[in-house]
């Protein structure tokens, strides 16, 4: 079993730049591919970016790629999504997942994921 919690969200200014964390519990957290997906008001969850297990392997979406950085300390159990130049269209609640599978996590299939946090950008 694999526990997710997400933090770091918040309102910040277009522009601007915010680091969500992902802190995991659980067994064996250095062998699950990591990702972030997220979900604005109306709309359905999409991908945001993944990570392998090892952090050799990352992958985003083309309306983060550039601005957006993933990241893992297998040592701490943590992920990381540094995102910069914010937009008021990155405005959603962000969710981080897992899965030993690195497709499962980038389809939206993982096996765990977290509560959400919440970011807002202001125009």
């Amino acid at each position: 079993q694999v526990q997710l919690v997400e933090s770091g969200g918040g309102l910040v200014q277009a522009g601007g730049s915010l680091r969500l964390t992902c802190a995991t519990s659980g067994r064996a957290f250095s062998i699950y591919a990591m990702g972030w997906f997220r979900q604005a008001p109306g709309k359905e969850r999409e991908f945001v970016a993944a990570i392998s297990w090892s952090g050799g392997t990352t992958g985003y979406a083309d309306s983060v790629k550039g601005r957006f950085t993933i990241s893992r300390d297998n040592a701490k159990n943590t992920v990381y999504l540094q995102m910069n130049s914010l937009k008021p269209e990155d405005t959603a609640v962000y969710y981080c997942n897992a899965d030993r599978s690195h497709s499962r996590v980038t389809s939206a299939q993982a096996e765990y994921w977290g509560q959400g946090t919440q970011v807002t950008v202001s125009s």
